[in-house]
């Protein structure tokens, strides 16, 4: 994560800090503090691959950044429409920031569908660039303009660019022996030369990953290169683009280190990876491919040398299934899914429970109900995760809250896991696993000891003397019972989902067992050592507000926002849900007034309000995208003065 500490409030706008004369040159170079640009076009217009591009050159320069990619659920949306819309919306900057920002600075919109879908988003007085090769009367017809945006007027509030990338690009491209459409394929790396020069960005990566990505086919790679180069040269040289901008370096915001931009889903990927050589145990991934789910199954897949094996199943609950018999086998088990693919998993999720096994449930949250939408970001699995199992089946629940975060949420998750002898839920969403940031990447000895033993023998004498091996017989600090490797001489012992007897494992119907045994396993759950949850209240505010997930960032931003004008509010947020951190109750009293912002209809705050009887105010959201700094500082605005 990047620091938080002594951070300015991040600002409504672009904010310049300066200009200057291009030394030898004829263009003026404006310094800013920060930038929002969004790349938008056509599913298959590369703007994903743009976007990550120009911010592995951002994070290589140095800056603070926060990326939110926003795709189609269809693999290809029709040509020109809206619904097929993809963006990649960056904001970087030369201090702490939190979340990808509300509105761009920049939009680049590849044809009408593009401007259309975004030019709400965009505030009066930034810059458009536009392909004009894209605007020909039936493509603007498709999305419902009757006249065209660039000669009516209605984009006279903006700083227009009109661009024709296509005919630049296959121009650029003339003396490769590509055809015209292959050639109009690398409008996009056009588009990013420009943008690469329009905000000083470094280039040499862009080119060594053009190389290694068309290894196999340099004149492919040599044509997407010409078209980058023909692309910065175009700025350089064009009168349209008399201003470049410099962004510099975020050196205050981070502490010191090496870092690496990183997004949710990997840093999860990292994380699991990590713990597993933390516990010196083999990592075993049972998952059917789901979106936004699936990155962390093609990434673990890359990792056979660090005793990584990966089992893609043919449906969710195989795949939990045979997660689950690799815990009984004695290792890292994880499955990965999201929302649909935790229903289907339930039952195995309670066999879990009663087995009292160590298994990691990750759950990348998406819009729902039902298949609901892929592709976009939501928080609605809390009261899923926290009960969605026939019978008391409780289950400990972690949520990362940054990109970044979910690296330690991870190794977090994996420590209940092990030393509770249960299963864990990880609830990550769609903006977390598809954002990214930049990542300080630890060191060996900050990493946490995460080693097990396993049963080795005998545990119980009976009355006769006997030395026997008892399943089900618990640590008295942990409540967890032994993990008992099969295979082992003498521990040899029944597993199923029938209830068990308390010690032998046993199967038992018997009343007062059945009590005791639901009980302790609610005990094992309720005593998780989990840290106290920290608050940040600088001026003894009366108005917390409380957030968990990834409304870390918005949250964060827009408290500062709020205090940058004077307010005093306290904030706090959570990563244990199950169980609350110890003092939570203590915190949640000590204020007038609690607000609860959620990307669902209040799963947290119906928790709250009937685990402490405190009134919390939800604030909610459910339209697919992240929470607006903005939108938060007037919601909050109004809760202090209300």
């Amino acid at each position: 994560m990047t620091s938080q500490v002594s951070s300015p409030a991040e600002p409504a706008d672009e904010t310049v800090v300066g200009e200057q004369r291009k030394p030898g040159g004829t263009k003026d170079v404006r310094r800013l503090d920060r930038v929002i640009i969004r790349f938008a076009g056509d599913s298959g217009d590369g703007m994903q691959l743009t976007g990550d591009r120009f911010t592995s050159e951002t994070a290589s320069f140095g800056n603070d950044l926060s990326t939110l990619p926003n795709f189609p659920a269809e693999i290809r949306a029709p040509a020109g429409t809206l619904p097929g819309v993809s963006s990649f919306q960056l904001h970087f900057a030369d201090h702490d920031i939190l979340t990808p920002g509300d509105a761009p600075n920049v939009l680049v919109a590849m044809n009408p569908a593009a401007l259309k879908a975004n030019i709400d988003d965009v505030p009066r007085g930034a810059e458009i660039i536009v392909n004009t090769d894209e605007f020909t009367k039936r493509a603007m017809q498709k999305v419902g303009y009757q006249s065209s945006p660039l000669e009516d007027g209605s984009l006279d509030g903006y700083q227009l660019h009109p661009v024709p990338l296509t005919t630049l690009t296959v121009e650029a491209l003339k003396d490769f022996d590509l055809t015209r459409k292959e050639a109009e394929r690398s409008k996009n790396m056009f588009a990013l030369g420009l943008l690469s020069w329009m905000y000083h960005r470094p280039t040499e990566g862009t080119e060594r990953f053009l190389k290694s990505k068309f290894a196999k086919k340099p004149d492919i790679a040599a044509a997407n290169i010409a078209a980058f180069r023909a692309g910065w040269n175009f700025g350089e040289t064009t009168e349209d683009f008399a201003v470049s901008y410099e962004v510099a370096p975020a050196a205050q915001a981070f502490p010191v280190g090496t870092y690496r931009n990183i997004s949710g889903n990997l840093a999860l990927a990292y994380g699991l990876v990590t713990a597993s050589r933390q516990a010196d145990l083999p990592l075993f991934l049972g998952s059917y491919p789901i979106t936004p789910a699936s990155d962390i199954l093609h990434e673990l897949s890359k990792h056979k040398n660090f005793g990584v094996r990966t089992f893609q199943a043919e449906d969710e609950i195989a795949g939990i299934g045979a997660a689950l018999g690799a815990a009984f086998g004695g290792s890292l088990a994880v499955t990965t899914t999201s929302g649909p693919g935790v229903a289907l998993k339930s039952e195995t999720i309670g066999l879990a429970v009663s087995l009292e096994l160590p298994l990691l449930v990750v759950d990348i949250q998406r819009g729902g109900p039902s298949t609901g939408l892929p592709t976009k970001t939501e928080q609605a699995d809390l009261l899923q995760a926290m009960f969605g199992r026939n019978g008391e089946a409780p289950v400990p629940i972690v949520a990362p809250c940054t990109p970044a975060d979910c690296f330690d949420a991870a190794l977090e998750a994996t420590r209940i896991a092990l030393t509770y002898r249960t299963p864990v839920m990880l609830l990550s969403d769609g903006y977390l696993a598809n954002g990214s940031e930049p990542w300080r990447i630890p060191e060996l000895d900050e990493l946490p000891d995460l080693t097990v033993q396993f049963a080795q023998g005998p545990n119980h004498t009976l009355e006769d003397g006997t030395e026997v091996f008892w399943p089900y017989k618990r640590d008295p600090r942990t409540l967890a019972r032994p993990w008992a490797v099969p295979g082992t001489p003498g521990l040899e012992h029944r597993i199923g989902g029938i209830e068990k007897e308390d010690g032998t494992g046993n199967i038992s119907y018997a009343p007062a067992n059945h009590d005791f045994m639901v009980r302790t396993r609610q005990a094992k759950i309720d005593g998780i050592d989990v840290p106290d949850v920290e608050v940040d209240d600088p001026h003894e505010a009366r108005i917390l507000v409380l957030g968990w997930g990834s409304t870390y960032g918005p949250i964060t931003a827009a408290v500062r926002r709020l205090r940058a004008a004077g307010e005093s509010i306290a904030q706090a947020h959570l990563r244990h849900l199950n169980p609350f951190p110890k003092n939570l109750g203590a915190v949640l009293k000590a204020y007038d007034k609690v607000v609860i912002p959620e990307m669902n209809l209040g799963q947290l705050a119906t928790l709250i309000r009937a685990r402490y009887l405190v009134d919390a105010h939800s604030y909610n959201q459910v339209n697919g995208m992240p929470f607006k700094a903005e939108q938060l500082a007037a919601a909050l605005k109004e809760a202090i003065d209300g």
